[in-house]
């Protein structure tokens, strides 16, 4: 594990890029941390160093937005089970050759497949993170 201190959103999102570099498809990483954390900061990040010029934008109740087939980034906060997820498709995407990065992952932790990255963010104070990552 490494840890890496942000002091600016504008510091989770080059971290997120370059973290990005370390990613190759098929990898599945797991976001942990409180709401509020800067979950999908961290993901506008790992868009950019994919490539991804799109809007990224939490998918709170869409449950997983799609860019391109080359990141899948889920939000299962409202999910009490993996069953959920696999009801609705959301497990197909684990091996359609995109990086998944998942936010409260813990909730569909029975169909996660093996091998997940695991980055957690934790609040310190105002805009400053620490990251611990693999």
């Amino acid at each position: 594990m490494a840890v890496f201190v942000s002091k600016s959103a504008r510091d989770t999102v080059s971290f997120g890029r370059e973290y990005a570099k370390t990613l190759k498809a098929g990898d599945v990483v797991l976001l942990n941390g409180p709401m509020g954390a800067g979950k999908t900061v961290f993901t506008k990040g790992v868009a950019q160093g994919l490539g991804i010029s799109d809007e990224i934008l939490s998918p709170t109740y869409a449950y997983m937005n799609d860019y391109g087939g080359k990141l899948y980034h889920y939000d299962c906060y409202r999910f009490s089970c993996g069953a959920q997820a696999e009801a609705l498709g959301l497990c197909d995407y684990f091996y359609a050759g995109g990086v998944c990065l998942i936010e409260w992952a813990q909730n569909i932790r029975d169909v996660l497949p093996e091998n997940c990255k695991q980055v957690t963010i934790e609040i310190l104070a105002d805009d400053a993170r620490r990251i611990i990552y693999e």
